[in-house]
Formats: structure tokens, sequence, C-alpha cells
């Protein structure tokens, strides 16, 4: 798997230079285009935390990726916003539970009279729609949706940002927990029937009930590690 960091703002290739004279961390077109080129069609990996920046820069991001043929997954792990959002609807999205996402509108400076001023409108009217497409895709909340969510400048945790569709997994949810260690810990689902069972035991227990239920419970253990047994591979190459 290969690893691209969209980190700090994102800038125009032209630019990233002055950012790496003050050793400001940034990303440009360039840093992933390099990347994709040697790929061969190895998983991506986007390791996100963003502010954003050049929409342009973004959008040719975003479009490079979702062009590469192979698997993409957007991992958001600080902040995803503005035109880091974007770039990151490129992949599947995977979002820590302590990161944030942001979607707003497009910005710009003009200088000029009432014409200029009602072109520059119009422009970041456009703009905002093209944005609001990469989240359409990915959503598939309508435009008028996603257009008044960006007029709000919208802040997302993980758990908004997965249910209106931005995110597909929210990282370290409901996930196994690994034991390395020899064979002699109860497996989990042991563990967790005993819990569920013993919450369904009546107020009042006889001695009787508890010698059954430790009964039932020593061979469902003896068969689980039994089928553990039969399962270990031949050699004994462990990966912890």
């Amino acid at each position: 798997m290969k690893n691209i960091n969209i980190k700090g703002p994102i800038v125009p290739s032209d630019e990233k230079w002055i950012y790496d004279i003050f050793d400001i961390e940034s990303t440009c077109a360039k840093d992933v285009t390099d990347v994709l080129k040697n790929a061969n069609g190895e998983d991506i990996q986007l390791t996100i935390n963003s502010p954003g920046g050049d929409v342009y820069t973004a959008s040719e991001i975003y479009t490079e990726l979702k062009d590469y043929d192979g698997y993409v997954e957007s991992r958001i792990v600080g902040v995803a916003a503005s035109a880091a959002s974007v770039i990151a609807m490129a992949g599947k999205v995977k979002m820590s539970p302590t990161a944030q996402m942001m979607i707003h509108n497009a910005s710009t400076i003009a200088i000029g009279d009432h014409n200029e001023m009602d072109r520059t409108s119009n422009f970041l009217k456009s703009v905002n729609k093209s944005i609001s497409t990469s989240y359409q895709q990915k959503t598939g909340l309508s435009e008028e949706e996603l257009l008044n969510l960006m007029d709000e400048e919208t802040w997302m945790d993980a758990e908004e940002a997965k249910e209106k569709g931005f995110v597909d997994e929210i990282m370290f949810e409901d996930a196994p927990k690994a034991v390395a260690s020899l064979p002699g810990a109860l497996p989990k689902n042991v563990i967790d029937k005993m819990r569920t069972d013993a919450l369904k035991q009546p107020e009042k227990v006889t001695l009787e009930d508890i010698k059954n239920v430790v009964a039932e419970m020593k061979q469902e253990i003896v068969n689980e590690l039994k089928n553990e047994e039969k399962q270990k591979p031949v050699k004994n190459n462990w990966l912890f």
C-alpha cells in the first residue's frame, strides 16, 4: 500500500517551494501524481489533516485519484476542511472519532466596479456547484441540500459526517481485539456469552444453578479451544 500525506495547506505546485523554505507542511498536486505514477495499481491510502486551500489544486488531486486504476482509501485523522474535504471524497472515507470535516463556499478577493463584483459572484457560485458535485457523488444528497450546507459553513464530527454520507466508516469502531499470547486466554465470544448469560440469570440463584452454568461454560470453552487447535496452521508462523 502506498501512503500519500494530504497535510497542511493545499497549494499550487509552483508555490510549494516557498512553504518548503519555511519548513511549513503543505500539499500540491505533484506530491500526489508522483506517487500515483509509480504505484502500478497498488492500494493508495490518503492520510488527511488539512485546512484546505487552492480549489483548482484540490480538483486536480481529486480527479487524479478518481482516475487511478486501484483502490483509494481516505483516512481523516485531524481535519478535512474546505478543499481537503473534496480530496477526501476520492476514496473510501474512514474518519477518526476525534477528527472534524468542514464544507463551505469558495471565496476570493476581487477589485473593480459593480460589474466586476457581479462577475466574481457568479464565478464563485459556479465554483460552489462544481465542488458540490464531488460531495453529491459520495453522499447522494441533492445539490440544493449540499449548497445549503456549504452556505452555512458546516462543521461535522465523525458521527454526523457518517450520517450525512460523507464518511463510510468511523475508525476504531467495533474493531475486534487482537490477543497476542499463547493459547490459554478465553476466546472473546465465550466471554461475551458468559456476560450475557449472567445478565439473564434470575435474582434467586441456587448452588445447583451455578454448577449447571459452570459445567455448560466449561464444555463450551473446551469445544472452542478444540476448534482453534484444528484451525492452527501446520507451521508456527504467527503474526502479531
